[in-house]
């Protein structure tokens, strides 16, 4: 059985984001990935709440991209939101609509793509590791859990994705 293909760059067909926010964050992967080593065509393991499979693929990283992308910290929170919502799309078809504000408990609003903006289905909280243990990501995820209660008045589900890049791994647990 084949596996399903993601291509980094084609974030902004999953997301209502503008195409140089969704280019943006594509970059940000790529160069996370990279500096973990991984080649175009690396699959990723999809656990938790959400299962799957997927095999990344994106644009060469070229050096004036890594000097964009020096703050690793900076691009690990990118290039998680990046990959958090390809996968979440590919999982559930659903689509980012809209940043959230802060200090709301996520980052993202999720719906269905044709809410045009608007409040939508479900919540989006992202979170990426660079180099990290299972240890590490199951602990991230308690404090996403924990994180998102801020927003549960909504009473719409949260997703929480924890995207490690070393391994590379993506956790997912919905509340």
């Amino acid at each position: 059985m084949e596996i399903a293909q993601i291509n980094v760059f084609n974030l902004n067909e999953a997301s209502q984001l503008s195409a140089i926010r969704c280019a943006d964050l594509s970059e940000a992967a790529s160069v996370c990935l990279d500096n973990q080593g991984h080649v175009s065509g690396k699959e990723i393991k999809i656990e938790g709440d959400l299962e799957g499979q997927f095999k990344l693929v994106w644009k060469e990283v070229t050096d004036q991209m890594r000097r964009s992308r020096n703050d690793l910290e900076d691009a690990v929170e990118g290039g998680a939101y990046c990959l958090a919502m390809l996968v979440i799309e590919k999982l559930t078809s659903l689509k980012v609509t809209k940043q959230s504000k802060k200090r709301t408990g996520f980052d993202y609003w999720l719906g269905e793509g044709n809410e045009n903006g608007v409040q939508g289905l479900a919540r989006l909280e992202v979170s990426g590791i660079l180099r990290g243990t299972r240890g590490q990501i199951n602990q991230r995820i308690k404090e996403k859990m924990r994180q998102t209660q801020k927003s549960d008045n909504l009473k719409i589900p949260a997703y929480i994705v924890i995207v490690e890049f070393s391994q590379p791994i993506i956790k997912i647990k919905k509340r």
